[in-house]
């Protein structure tokens, strides 16, 4: 089996990256977004790179392993083309004893590996804990930018004991002017939804959004749902939403909220994954880009009124450009 490759083997362990699917090893994969599923997702999706970093012990079994994704951007005015990397949490462990020290060594062989690729920056979001790894990232020259956190428990309470009563009214005249929203089931149906999503993502530098084929994907897995908010015979929204473990996590969200304001794609959206979410029998729902802790924020406002704990954490971000990246240091320093 041909590896890419092998960067260091150290206190018993040896780390290497694989960019193939094929070249993956057997492993248990407890974690939607570092599994051999999402590399399969991602490597049939044009545009993404994934690179999957593993962690093994002397007899060759896997220990940890943390997946990591290279997005290709670009714009017109300018015309410019470069690349960003994103990993979404710690990655995958299979003793958690084991997680400070092989997270550290699986960061600093990414970070290594996609230095050498060019990557504008790499973005890492999405930690369980706010300190967690603090002191690894700092040791790869990484910075932390504060950022917003929101999620929805669903094991106390039925999502509509968490309503106000105006929130009740509102959802209960929306199902009666005929706004409805379901899982979407039909190409037609995740052509209009994905051409919502690149006109609401347009202008929103701080997200990436995949090509198509990544959402078509989802529609066939079981760890993934596409939902569609509808009105008369149109399209007005809807969300991605995937399911790792005990939890739900809405991934992408679009609407058409100016043509269709009346109809508030967006409360429609919010409120049938959290109902869909308590049926299936998660834990929680988190919402993954409710962006910057600014005072104004319409779409965080929208998510608490349902309930929604809000939680300030870090993203942690290093740019390739040296004395870019010491200037943002200073910048967000704490």
């Amino acid at each position: 089996m041909q590896i890419e490759s092998i960067l260091m083997t150290m206190e018993g362990y040896e780390i290497r990256i694989v960019t193939r699917s094929k070249e993956l090893p057997a492993m248990r994969c407890h974690v939607f977004f570092h599994s051999t599923e999402m590399f399969h997702i991602l490597e049939q999706t044009s545009g993404t790179t994934p690179y999957m970093v593993i962690a093994s012990d002397e007899r060759g079994d896997v220990r940890a392993h943390l997946l990591a994704v290279v997005n290709r951007r670009g714009s017109m005015i300018p015309p410019y083309l470069y690349s960003v990397g994103r990993v979404y949490g710690e990655g995958d462990y299979e003793d958690e004893t084991e997680k400070p020290l092989l997270f550290g060594r699986m960061l600093k062989a990414i970070t290594t590996r996609l230095k050498r690729r060019l990557c504008l920056y790499i973005e890492v979001s999405h930690i369980s804990k706010k300190m967690f790894g603090y002191r690894t990232f700092r040791e790869n020259d990484y910075f932390p930018i504060r950022w917003m956190q929101v999620h929805n428990s669903l094991h106390s309470k039925a999502p509509e004991e968490r309503l106000s009563e105006k929130l009740k009214s509102r959802i209960d005249h929306l199902h009666d002017i005929g706004v409805t929203c379901k899982e979407a089931t039909t190409q037609e149906e995740l052509d209009a939804f994905y051409k919502i999503l690149r006109n609401f993502y347009r202008f929103k530098f701080q997200h990436f959004l995949p090509k198509r084929k990544l959402f078509e994907q989802l529609m066939s897995s079981e760890h993934g749902r596409i939902y569609v908010v509808s009105f008369k015979k149109w399209v007005i929204g809807g969300c991605a939403v995937v399911y790792s473990g005990d939890n739900a996590y809405l991934w992408y969200l679009g609407s058409k909220r100016k043509s269709f304001v009346q109809c508030r794609p967006t409360t429609m959206t919010i409120w049938h994954a959290l109902q869909d979410s308590y049926e299936r029998g998660y834990q929680h729902l988190h919402f993954m880009n409710v962006g910057l802790p600014y005072r104004k924020n319409p779409f965080r406002e929208t998510i608490l009124r349902f309930g929604g704990k809000p939680a300030s954490t870090n993203h942690w971000f290093r740019c390739s450009i040296g004395w870019v990246n010491k200037l943002l240091k200073w910048i967000y320093k704490e």
